[in-house]
């Protein structure tokens, strides 16, 4: 596997929808006003995370359970920002819309501005063939409250070229979380 520069990435975006909407460079500033950077960078993505958050709560003393997720174990916040409680986290969305093509595998990683805060951005890879918006878990590990800012970057995505395309793909298995447009629970 080899990892994609810029190049690569832009005219798969352009030819192939792999990345809507994309932004062909690196944004630090809007309106004048200093953000954290989202866009094409030299070798990746850097998607950003959208207005929509699920917080996770203590407040009914639910049992974390893959197999049986209880939303109300979240409580839905909507807005510019969000603040996770200390020891806590959240689920969200990125902006991007991905595809990924058949010989292709990424892997997603924080940016170092929030991981120099102690919130740790975890996303699974995004296999051969998955499309979707990506469903993003967001760790606050400090003993302090944490702010996410909606709109702005939150993550980067890496992009690796198999030596030869995948015998089975998400798509040819029907993964559960095919085409998911909004934040996904665990789904078993």
């Amino acid at each position: 596997m080899a990892l994609q520069s810029d190049r690569w990435i832009r005219n798969m975006a352009k030819t192939k929808g792999m990345i809507e909407p994309f932004c062909e460079r690196q944004v630090r500033e809007v309106d004048g006003k200093k953000i954290i950077s989202y866009g094409l960078s030299s070798y990746g993505y850097d998607l950003r995370v959208a207005r929509t958050f699920k917080v996770f709560t203590n407040l009914y003393n639910s049992i974390v359970d893959p197999k049986k997720f209880d939303e109300n174990a979240f409580v839905h916040v909507e807005g510019e920002t969000c603040v996770i409680p200390p020891n806590s986290f959240a689920l969200a969305r990125s902006v991007e819309y991905f595809r990924i093509p058949r010989e292709v595998l990424t892997l997603c990683v924080g940016k170092s501005t929030y991981a120099r805060c102690g919130i740790i951005v975890n996303v699974t890879p995004f296999e051969p063939e998955w499309e979707g918006f990506v469903t993003l878990e967001i760790s606050n590990t400090t003993p302090l409250p944490a702010r996410i800012y909606a709109d702005e970057g939150l993550a980067q995505v890496l992009f690796y070229v198999g030596d030869q395309v995948c015998e089975t793909s998400y798509a040819d298995r029907r993964g559960k979380y095919m085409k998911q447009m909004d934040i996904t629970l665990p789904v078993a």
